[in-house]
């Protein structure tokens, strides 16, 4: 059972850094490639860059939570929520791509 994991390819669980622009500020964010690749799928399914999806992610959860103890882990556990299924409703998507043409 464990083969399927311990198997796996090294580049999927590789660190990769990224500079992204989060409210103004220059940051970088290091992940495994496997979140990054679900962080670009799950921004080109809301019409967005990578970049500018993250940065609306940081800005809701901001207003919402009013702090971001661990930006890095919230991006992991968005991709998890994303691969369970919760996914934004048409009319938000819609909503989301109106706003950012």
């Amino acid at each position: 059972m464990c083969r399927v994991f311990a198997g796996q390819d090294p580049e999927g669980y590789r660190q990769v850094n990224r500079s992204i622009r989060i409210g103004g500020h220059s940051t970088s964010i290091q992940l495994e490639a496997t979140f990054w690749s679900l962080l670009d799928e799950i921004a080109q399914g809301q019409g967005l860059s990578t970049p500018k999806f993250i940065s609306k992610l940081y800005d809701e959860a901001l207003e919402i939570n009013g702090e971001i103890p661990n930006f890095a882990s919230m991006l992991r556990t968005t991709c998890a929520l994303y691969l369970r299924g919760h996914r934004p409703s048409e009319a938000e998507v819609t909503e989301l791509r109106s706003r950012a043409a």
